[in-house]
C-alpha cells in the first residue's frame, strides 16, 4: 500500500524569508565581531590611502565620547579611523538585517493563523514574568555596563581630574566597566544574555506561531551563540571584544602598551565573572550581598 507523502514545505515562502533575514542578522553580527580586528585594520588602511587621516579640522564636540588615542579627532590615525567606520558599518548592518526581519515578520502568512485558543494560565504567567524580568535586566545593564558589551560607562566628575570633556558633571570612562559591579557579578553579559529567556517567553506570548518561533526564538539562539563566541575570543586572545575604546590614562603603567593593559584588565574581569548567570556566586567568586547592594534597582523596575 502506498503511503501518501506530504510534499508541502514545513515553512511557506514568507516564513522562509523571515528565517533568512533572522539568520542574516545573527550571522552578520557574530561574523563581524569575530573578524573585527582585521576589518578595522583594512578600513583604516583604506581611509589612509584616500588621504583622509590626520585632518586637524575634523573634530567631534568636546563632550562627545571620542577615542583615547585621538581625543575628539575623527580620523587622527589609521586605527581610530577604522574603528569609527566599523561602528557605522556595524550599526547599518544591524538596522538593515533586523529591520528587514521585523518587516518580514509582520508580513508573514502565519501571523494570520488562528490563535484564539487559550493558553495555559500557568504557562502564560510564567512567560510574562520571565519576559518582564529579562527586559528589566537588559535595561538596567545600560547603566551597569560590561566591557564585553557596547554601552559606554560614565561617572560623576571630581576636582582632581581633567573635566574638559565632561557634560553636566558627567564624564565618560570606559575603564570603569572592567570593575565587577552589580549585574556583572551575575553574568559578564548582562545586556545580551537576557535576550535568551525574553525571546523564548515572547515567542509563546505572541502566539507560538511559526513566525514567532523563527524571529524571537532565533534572537534567543543568536544571543546565546554571540555571547559564547565573545567568551571564546577572550579565552583564545583572538582579538578585541566589546567597544572599550576610551580608557583613562590614570591607571597606565610605564612601559606597558595600552593594548596589553586592556587585555590584562579584560582577563581579570573574565576570571571574576561567569557566563551562566549566578555561577560566579555559587562557586564563591562573587557575593549575593554585593549584587543586592550594587544592582541598579531603579532602572530594573523602570524597565
Amino acid at each position: 500500500m502506498m503511503i501518501p507523502i506530504n510534499s508541502q514545505p514545513v515553512l511557506d515562502s514568507s516564513d522562509q524569508i523571515l528565517a533568512a533575514w533572522t539568520f542574516a542578522f545573527a550571522s552578520s553580527h557574530v561574523g563581524m565581531s569575530a573578524t573585527r580586528s582585521s576589518i578595522i585594520r583594512s578600513l583604516g588602511e583604506t581611509v589612509n590611502s584616500l588621504n583622509l587621516v590626520g585632518n586637524e579640522g575634523w573634530e567631534l564636540p568636546v563632550w562627545w565620547p571620542g577615542d583615547n588615542t585621538g581625543g575628539n579627532k575623527i580620523f587622527p590615525d589609521n586605527l581610530t579611523a577604522g574603528r569609527q567606520i566599523y561602528r557605522g558599518l556595524y550599526t547599518a548592518v544591524s538596522f538593515l538585517t533586523l529591520g528587514s526581519a521585523f518587516g518580514a515578520y509582520l508580513h508573514s502568512s502565519s501571523v494570520a493563523l488562528d490563535i484564539s485558543g487559550e493558553q495555559s494560565t500557568l504557562l502564560h504567567n510564567a512567560c510574562l514574568v520571565s519576559a518582564a524580568l529579562s527586559f528589566g535586566a537588559a535595561i538596567a545593564s545600560l547603566v551597569n555596563a560590561s566591557p564585553l558589551g557596547l554601552m559606554p560607562s560614565f561617572e560623576a566628575t571630581t576636582d582632581d581630574v581633567d573635566n574638559s570633556g565632561s557634560l553636566a558633571g558627567i564624564r565618560r570612562d570606559d575603564a570603569l566597566k572592567f570593575t565587577t559591579k552589580g549585574l556583572t557579578r551575575i553574568t559578564r553579559h548582562p545586556l545580551i544574555l537576557p535576550v535568551v529567556p525574553w525571546g523564548i517567553a515572547t515567542s509563546v506570548l505572541a502566539g507560538g506561531r511559526p513566525c514567532d518561533a523563527i524571529l524571537f526564538g532565533g534572537l534567543s539562539i543568536y544571543a546565546m551563540a554571540g555571547c559564547y563566541a565573545q567568551d571564546l575570543r577572550v579565552i583564545r586572545e583572538e582579538g578585541s571584544v566589546g567597544t572599550v575604546f576610551q580608557t583613562e590614562s590614570r591607571d597606565t603603567k610605564e612601559g606597558v602598551s595600552e593594548e596589553e593593559q586592556e587585555r590584562t584588565r579584560l582577563r581579570s574581569f573574565f576570571e571574576q565573572t561567569s557566563f551562566i548567570p549566578f555561577k560566579a556566586v555559587f562557586d564563591g567568586r562573587q557575593s549575593l550581598d554585593d549584587i543586592v547592594r550594587e544592582a541598579p534597582w531603579l532602572q530594573f523596575f523602570l524597565g
